[in-house]
């Protein structure tokens, strides 16, 4: 077998394949994504957008956010035309090559046919020989050495087998493997330059470029925040676990992403001196006499001035604070989202000990609504109406004076001639428009489900049992609403306080069925002091909280969330059952009637069990199906629907989070879930673990949104927990021990989570 040859690109038809493969490897995906292309503005999307004067203004800060937009878009495309022009001028040159021995045809390079005699192939050599001989004016060295080959395959018998066996006069030539680098590059006189380009590409450039971008990578978390920042919020929060909501503004504006030290973005100018100074006068309550560190320092008080500012919605400088303005509300939703993640967190290390003290749910709450408040540019105690376009406190003040309008879906839920009633003042444009902002607002169902999935009776919550809650949101549009004045009728608002004295004079029989609260439409408001399920627990309450929940009653708590909603769907029949026994006896107790409709119970139960038992499958596959669902979302998408929000320099998608807590205890039980996809409809599922001792426990769902002022909704349920079955003693690898004193165990976790007295004693 013949040896193996190695050579450079002598002609360059091997690099040219190189870089030819190479460029359109790069070139047609970067034409694909990176071509500018000019949106094409929908006429009808283009009316349904908000046309108050400060949209526009946004609308216009958006088109020149970037002043070299133009010449970076004309800056790509030279690119993209010359990158495609050298693709073609290298095809073109790839074409031209020849290469003959990948053809070789001797009875062509002779131009005789292929039966030609002997004569004839010598005297078409000879004719061709003296036109092609390298001494003559005319000759070819590299033709007439194919026209050698071309003669001696023809005429010499050991050649023509050769040709004959191996298409090569030759023979079975060595392999020959080309290196796709031209010659010129390992000449000696080019080695010092070849080298030296070498080394500051591989040895300077790339290490350098790695090395920044490491260096400013590892300053940032997942989510674009500074770590330094990161940590001062860990700080701050674990200092004041009952954060205010004042307070926790603070913090937020001595983020380090404000400080020209950590950010060289940030623009410092000499005109603060004057400005800020003059609008910090303009502001109560800014607090900027505080001694702490850093929220002290120039740039935190600058920050929080201008946050002021811009939630009282006062008209700054626009070539000096205004700028500012956009650039600290464009970090902002970032930065609390990164505060809720942080407060959580200290709230995991409380439960497992690691810090002394725990976050109340309050400060979390708090963190979550600056977001809606930057968003918006609007305080917390302003009227959600506010969001509208052209509103003013004087269209509210007459809008409560007349017809009790306070929020956003009252306004909804009005006829169109009394909505026209009360702007009458307001143009027709302006009031379309305002119609037209409200019509594409949110409108959130809000629903919950609990099941224990791995537990053979997913109805039925046990102590330490890994519960699975369920939130279905299904987003419709605020239109929806419109004209319908006995929506809220409907969703039973005005019952809610008739059925709470039902669920309290039903006793230890109510409780222990641990149905969910009915749940509180959209557009109720949460009822303070009433102790009302839409809203929260009267003050009092909240003081006679035990100590923090221990681990294991943040695991509780879910649980408990879970088996009410599957105590619900088992009890429905004999919540029936026992109505109708009350209807006919009068005074009887739950248990009477109960005792006394045994036989109509005994037949539902029994159809409720078959039925059961034909839908387990369904039951199985479905509950497969919704976590194959959260696996495939791990990568979720965060485009929902935009929101309108004129004072926000960027534009803004609609999010939410979903949590779990304890009102009574004021106690965080499962981490907020930010939702960041949801379009029409989105199931969440939250888990955690059952409280260890049995008893019927109350909790709260929330649902909280980061874009808007007034959308927040939240539900109670109170949890029957059940006993766990006793583990088999007789177990050979079982070995219980009976010394272990269980009932100090018992008492240190009974504070865990607040229960009703009388279901305690009932329970017992």
């Amino acid at each position: 077998m013949a040896g193996q040859k190695f050579q450079y690109d002598e002609s360059g038809g091997t690099f040219y394949y190189f870089v030819l493969s190479f460029l359109a490897l790069v070139l047609i995906p970067t034409t694909i994504y990176y071509w500018p292309r000019k949106k094409k503005e929908d006429p009808s999307k283009r009316k349904e957008e908000c046309q108050c004067p400060d949209c526009v203004k946004k609308n216009f800060i958006l088109a020149n956010a970037e002043p070299y937009r133009m010449l970076k878009s004309v800056a790509i495309k030279v690119t993209i035309v010359l990158g495609w022009a050298l693709l073609l001028f290298l095809t073109y040159r790839v074409s031209q090559f020849d290469y003959e021995m990948a053809s070789f045809d001797p009875f062509e390079i002779l131009n005789v046919p292929p039966t030609a005699t002997q004569a004839e192939i010598k005297k078409a050599y000879y004719r061709l020989s003296k036109v092609l001989h390298p001494d003559k004016e005319t000759g070819d060295e590299k033709s007439f050495m194919m026209l050698s080959k071309a003669y001696q395959a023809l005429t010499d018998d050991v050649a023509k087998e050769n040709y004959e066996k191996y298409g090569n006069p030759d023979g079975p030539g060595a392999m020959s493997f080309g290196i796709a680098l031209p010659s010129w590059i390992v000449e000696k006189e080019n080695s010092v330059w070849v080298l030296g380009l070498y080394g500051l590409v591989f040895m300077v450039a790339m290490p350098s470029a790695v090395g920044v971008w490491w260096y400013r990578s590892i300053r940032f978390s997942g989510d674009k925040v500074l770590l330094d920042t990161t940590q001062m919020y860990f700080y701050f929060i674990h200092k004041t676990p009952h954060m205010l909501l004042k307070r926790a503004l603070m913090v937020l504006a001595a983020s380090l992403e404000f400080d020209k030290r950590h950010n060289s973005q940030v623009i410092e100018r000499q005109s603060d001196n004057d400005e800020v100074p003059a609008l910090i006068r303009q502001l109560p309550n800014l607090n900027e006499k505080c001694k702490e560190h850093p929220l002290c320092r120039m740039y935190s008080i600058k920050a929080r001035a201008i946050l002021h500012a811009h939630l009282s919605r006062m008209p700054l400088n626009a070539e000096t604070l205004e700028r500012d303005r956009q650039f600290i509300v464009k970090k902002c939703p970032y930065l609390v989202q990164e505060m809720v993640s942080c407060v959580h967190q200290l709230v995991m290390m409380a439960y497992a000990r690691r810090v002394p003290r725990l976050p109340s749910i309050e400060t979390i709450e708090n963190c979550m609504k600056m977001s809606p408040m930057i968003i918006q540019g609007l305080w917390e105690f302003k009227s959600p109406l506010l969001q509208l376009p052209h509103l003013t406190e004087d269209h509210l003040y007459f809008m409560n004076k007349k017809r009790h309008v306070k929020n956003l879906q009252q306004f909804a839920q009005l006829k169109p001639e009394e909505s026209r009633m009360l702007l009458k003042n307001l143009s027709d444009f302006e009031y379309e428009n305002i119609m037209r902002v409200l019509g594409k607002m949110p409108l959130i169902d809000f629903s919950i489900r609990c099941e224990v999935i791995d537990d053979e009776n997913t109805n039925v919550v046990t102590a330490g049992a890994i519960v699975t809650v369920t939130v279905t949101l299904e987003r419709k549009d605020m239109r929806s609403l419109f004209g319908d004045t006995k929506a809220p009728e409907k969703q039973g608002i005005k019952d809610e306080p008739n059925e709470e004295a039902e669920d309290e004079e039903g006793g230890a029989g109510a409780a222990a069925a641990a149905v969910p609260v009915k749940k509180a439409s959209a557009w109720a408001k949460p009822r303070k002091g009433k102790g009302g399920k839409g809203g929260k627990k009267p003050v009092n309450n909240q003081k006679k909280k035990p100590a923090p929940p221990k681990p294991a009653a943040a695991a509780a708590a879910t649980s408990a969330t879970a088996a009410a909603a599957a105590a619900a769907s088992t009890t429905d029949d004999q919540t029936v059952a026992n109505s109708e026994a009350e209807s006919d006896a009068g005074e009887h107790s739950d248990v009477e009637s109960a005792a006394g409709s045994g036989s109509e119970e005994d037949d539902k139960q029994g159809r409720n069990n078959s039925s059961l038992d034909d839908d387990d499958d369904e039951e199985w596959e479905r509950l497969q199906a919704k976590l194959n669902k959260r696996e495939r979302l791990e990568g979720k998408s965060r485009m929902s629907h935009a929101v309108h929000c004129p004072y926000f320099p960027e534009e803004k998608q609609e999010y939410w989070w979903t949590y779990i807590c304890d009102r009574k205890s004021r106690t965080l039980l499962t981490a907020p879930y930010h939702v960041t996809n949801l379009v029409e409809k989105e199931e969440i599922q939250l888990k955690f673990t059952a409280p260890r001792w049995p008893g019927v426990y109350t909790f709260t769902v929330c649902l909280r949104s980061d874009s808007y002022l007034g959308m927040d909704q939240q539900q109670e349920l109170k949890l029957d927990v059940q006993k766990a079955p006793a583990p088999p003693t007789d177990h050979p690898q079982w070995d219980l021990s009976e010394s272990e004193p269980e009932h100090t165990d018992q008492q240190e976790n009974l504070s865990d989570y607040t229960t009703d007295t009388s279901d305690e004693e009932d329970s017992n």
